[in-house]
């Protein structure tokens, strides 16, 4: 069978921005496709703080893939067998937390993408082709075209080593992680600082030297959002299941209370 594309892969080649729902609570195989009717390119299944078995992050990839969202899976940052077993089982991308330096971005470059251009092994028919791959050549590069491998930049010192970081061949992404980032240099949650904006600077300059894309992660007020993708951001979280649940829930609530007031 012919491999299953990645919906957000082909935003981006596209030159446009993909859009990410985060999932930390969700389990039900409905949330792909609730997600891709809200308009969403990819889902942003969280292993590194949902509580996310590998069994329940991959029956939401195998459920993600017919309604042509794009499962993507972030795991811990010394997990990285649990990497490519997501992959192995329908993800279509891994998200890799705390990535400080060159050294680290090339261990998880050659570990989610076969030879030659890494080392993952490969386990017999993988879900990206529907469990009836062609010949294994032609399946793993195919598999290698089509995964996004995204390194999260979450420290000063990831940020003072990003140029180098972005250089690395096989690292698609680098996606901010604005939340760990502003706690590691002591402004924690302000994602308006004079140095969080010299930080997505520094990242998103990075990515356009080296051809890769810049991400935005933990910034879900408008105005500050719409000025990072202002400066050259395309991959963005637009928010996780609790924050849309509460969001609209709350929002109800406080219309029907008006009503009995």
């Amino acid at each position: 069978m012919p491999i299953i594309p990645n919906a957000a892969l082909a935003r981006l080649r596209a030159g446009k921005i993909s859009i990410g729902f985060g999932v930390h609570h969700l389990r039900t195989v409905a949330t792909p496709a609730m997600a891709k009717a809200a308009g969403y390119d990819w889902m942003f299944i969280d292993m590194e703080h949902g509580a996310f078995s590998v069994q329940e992050a991959t029956q939401l990839c195998m459920a993600a893939l017919p309604v042509g969202i794009a499962p993507i899976v972030r795991v811990c940052t010394d997990a990285l067998d649990e990497g490519t077993r997501v992959l192995d089982n329908g993800a279509q991308g891994v998200v890799i937390p705390h990535i400080d330096t060159p050294d680290l971005a090339r261990r998880i470059a050659a570990a989610f993408r076969f030879p030659p251009q890494g080392h993952r092994s490969w386990g017999g028919p993988v879900v990206s082709h529907g469990f009836r791959p062609p010949a294994h050549d032609i399946a793993q590069a195919e598999i290698n075209r089509e995964v996004l491998v995204i390194g999260m930049i979450e420290t000063a010192q990831a940020v003072a080593n990003v140029d180098e970081i972005a250089a690395v061949p096989g690292v698609d992404c680098l996606l901010m992680g604005t939340s760990d980032l502003t706690a590691d240099m002591g402004i924690a949650g302000q994602i308006g600082h004079a140095r969080t904006v010299a930080a997505y600077e520094a990242l998103i300059g990075a990515c356009k030297k080296h051809g890769k894309v810049a991400g935005v992660g933990g910034v879900y007020d408008d105005e500050w959002a719409a000025r990072y993708l202002r400066m050259g951001a395309r991959l963005i979280l637009g928010g996780t299941d609790q924050q849309f649940l509460f969001s609209g829930a709350v929002a109800r609530y406080a219309y029907l209370d008006g009503l009995g007031a």
